[in-house]
Order: C-alpha cells, then sequence, then structure tokens
C-alpha cells in the first residue's frame, strides 16, 4: 500500500527542498546548486501539490523516478488516482505575454508512453489492484518573473 504524506507537498518523502539544498536517499543534507530550470520546475510542482489538495486530492508521492521515466505527482481522492505530469514556465514582465507559449506543448505521445509504462511500474510495485480508477493529468503552471504564481491550467485525462 502507498503511503501518504501530511505535508502538502512533500518531495521524496523528506519535506521541501530549498534552494540549493537536496536531500539524498538517507535522508541526509546534500549541499549542491540548482539550475535557474531546476528551480523553476521545483516552484511548479510545490504549487501544483497545493493547487491539488485545494481540489481534495491528497498527494501519495512525488518524483517517482524510474530509468524510462518519472511521475512528477501521484495524487488521489477516494478510489480516483491522478498520475500529474507538471509543465512550468516563467514569464518575464517585458514583451512576452501568458499566451505566447503553452508548457503543455511539451508533453509529446512518445512522453505520455513512456509515463503510462511507470504508471503501470508504480501500481504494480506499490501493490495496488486494478480495481482503481486512474488517468494522466498535466498542470500548466505560469510563474511571473519573481516565481509568483499567474494561474494553473488543469488538464485532465491526456492518455
Amino acid at each position: 500500500m502507498s503511503r501518504e504524506f501530511d505535508s502538502p507537498c512533500p518531495h521524496k518523502g523528506q519535506g521541501l527542498k530549498t534552494i540549493g539544498q537536496s536531500v539524498d536517499n538517507s535522508g541526509d543534507s546534500v549541499h549542491k546548486r540548482q539550475t535557474f530550470r531546476q528551480v523553476i520546475g521545483q516552484k511548479g510542482e510545490d504549487l501544483a501539490c497545493l493547487f491539488l489538495k485545494r481540489h481534495g486530492f491528497t498527494i501519495v508521492d512525488r518524483n517517482y523516478l524510474k530509468k524510462f521515466g518519472e511521475i512528477d505527482i501521484v495524487a488521489r481522492k477516494g478510489n480516483d488516482w491522478r498520475f500529474v505530469e507538471v509543465k512550468t514556465v516563467s514569464r518575464s514582465g517585458g514583451g512576452g505575454g501568458v499566451d505566447d507559449y503553452e508548457p503543455e506543448d511539451n508533453v509529446h505521445p512518445w512522453k505520455l508512453k513512456r509515463l503510462a509504462r511507470t504508471i503501470e511500474i508504480y501500481l504494480s510495485q506499490k501493490g495496488i489492484g486494478d480495481d482503481v480508477d486512474w488517468q494522466i493529468d498535466v498542470l500548466a503552471v505560469y510563474l511571473d518573473q519573481a516565481g509568483r504564481e499567474i494561474k494553473i491550467d488543469w488538464l485532465e485525462s491526456v492518455f
């Protein structure tokens, strides 16, 4: 059975990472620099967790990684399981509007196939039976230049 987290946005079961700090498998803090892209991605995933919680979901797992794919967020509400791909984009104040680029455009069919394969492994490893309903959703998170949420678009059942 999968473990549910008390924290609204757990990161690999160890709480949230801070910029420039990560947590290894033993729970020890390991210092490393994150790229701007990694910081923005982490912020988007954290906001996506909060968004899902506001919609009644429990965050079951984050960043489930296998050699052929990663599940950003596993969430559930009752017997309804959601495997969520998070795409985040940061907008600068000058020139580009929110509608210039859609982050969900980077969810290609081959990525969805790899994600579906990873989900099958996840369900099997966690002992989750065939009687559960699951789907793949995409949360497109838009941030302003300061890293504040502009909006979140929820695309349900994309596969």
